[in-house]
Order: C-alpha cells, then structure tokens, then sequence
C-alpha cells in the first residue's frame, strides 16, 4: 500500500494495484473565504497550494468522497474530474447532488462494496460533539469513513471527519485495522470546539489500537484547522507513540508494507 499526501484530506491510497484519490479539494490557494462561524474565518482558503499538478492527481481509477463539505470537494474538482470517473459517496443525498455536477458513475459505499476486488465497508462518524451536532448539525451533515480489506493488503481504516467518539471506537473494535488514517487538524467552530480530531483523539486511537499505524492528515490548509504538524509530532514525543504516528508533509508519499 502507498498513501500519498496531497492536501487537506485530499490524499491518494494506492491498495491492491488500486488508486483511490479521496476528498478532492483542488482550488488554487485563496480562491474561497474562510467558513463562517470558524475561528481565523479572516483567512482565504485554501491556506497553501497543490504540491503536484492536477493533472497527475487524476491518474487514479476512482473517487471516494466521505462528504461533500467544500474542503473536500470543491468547484475545481467538479470541473477537472472525468464526468465517467467512478465515485464513491456515502448515502443517496450526496449520490443526487454528485449526479447533479454531470457524473454519471455513481455508486453509494455500503458493507460489502466490492471494487476491483477490493471490499470497502462504509463506517459511521460524527462531525463534532454532541453539543455542536445539535446546534450545527443541520450544516455538518453526514460524514464516514471507509474499511478497505484486500487478501494482499493490510485493513486500512480512514475514518474521516469525525472527533473520538463511540462510532470510531466501535469500527476499531470491528475492523482490527493495521492502519488507520485520521483527520487531525483539530478545526474548530467559536465557542463550541474541534469537528475533527485533535492530538487528545489521536492518542485517543493509539490506545484503542495501540499496535497500528496512525496517519494523520486533515492539516495545516484551511482556516479553521488549529493543531500543526509540529505540535502533533511533539505531543507523540511526549506521551511516547511518535513510532506509531505518520505526519506526511503535503506531496509526501508513504510505503507502508504488507
């Protein structure tokens, strides 16, 4: 498996021979305000540029978009991507609002969703705590993540935008995976608190799966994501897991064997 970091949660996942780019964002740098209601809403998104051209982010067999929030599927990425590409969403809403930027290869990830001989299981996530899923839910939607299983291939469980919560636990509990991708910028709404994992959630993960590989992305590239690589790298250090934990740069790719 190779697991290439492009921006955001815009990352490739070469498995099984298989390419997948997840949660297109492919904008040029500052072509978008900052999220309302998010802490440095002051800054444009997105924060830096694309490490690669988009022309070779497309040199993969198919999309999967956890959600359709626009840091993971933006208007460029609309307008780039082959209409006939393959692309994976979550649930029926997002599959009619997919069809409705001109795709017509659609298909909504379930438990036993075969491609390419690889299974990929939609998993359950939620986008911030119980208190800002009441107030917000209605704009943070629906989220997930996906289990990727191949007889070749380690598991590989990314779980998308989602804090520490019973869901996350329960698909590590399931799954067993060998890997595990996290969102990890720890982006913030004012006043009610992180959306996404910060290093507590990380470390979170590691002692509910201490023997797998955690990579974290989500960082460093829009407004509100406030936890660096830097600062996520020193917290491994100092509870003791930074063996455990990738932080790839933007364009960085990794080789993880089976």
């Amino acid at each position: 498996m190779k697991f290439q970091q492009i921006r955001n949660a815009t990352v490739i996942i070469e498995y099984a021979n298989t390419r997948f780019l997840i949660d297109p964002m492919l904008s040029a740098k500052e072509s978008f305000p900052g999220f309302p209601g998010t802490v440095n809403n002051e800054l444009s998104n997105p924060l830096v540029e694309l490490p690669l051209p988009i022309s070779e982010l497309l040199k993969v067999d198919a999309v999967i978009l956890t959600h359709t929030h626009l840091d993971h599927w933006d208007e460029t990425a609309k307008n780039t991507i082959p209409k006939e590409m393959p692309i994976f969403v979550q649930n029926e809403q997002d599959r009619a609002e997919v069809e409705q930027d001109g795709f017509t290869n659609i298909q909504i990830l379930g438990q036993e969703t075969e491609f390419k001989g690889i299974r990929m299981t939609k998993t359950s996530g939620q986008h911030g705590s119980d208190k800002i899923m009441t107030e917000f839910g209605q704009l943070l939607g629906s989220v997930c993540g996906i289990v990727f299983m191949h007889p070749t291939e380690k598991t590989v469980y990314l779980a998308g935008d989602t804090i520490w919560n019973r869901f996350v636990d329960d698909s590590i509990k399931k799954h067993s995976p060998d890997i595990i991708i996290l969102n990890s910028g720890d982006a913030q709404i004012i006043g009610l608190g992180s959306i996404i994992m910060g290093k507590q959630d990380v470390l979170k993960v590691h002692e509910a799966a201490p023997d797998a590989t955690i990579i974290a992305t989500h960082m460093e590239a829009v407004n509100h994501a406030t936890l660096s690589r830097n600062e996520l790298r020193e917290f491994t250090v100092e509870n003791e897991f930074e063996e455990m934990v990738l932080i790839p740069q933007d364009g960085e790719t990794l080789t993880l064997n089976s």
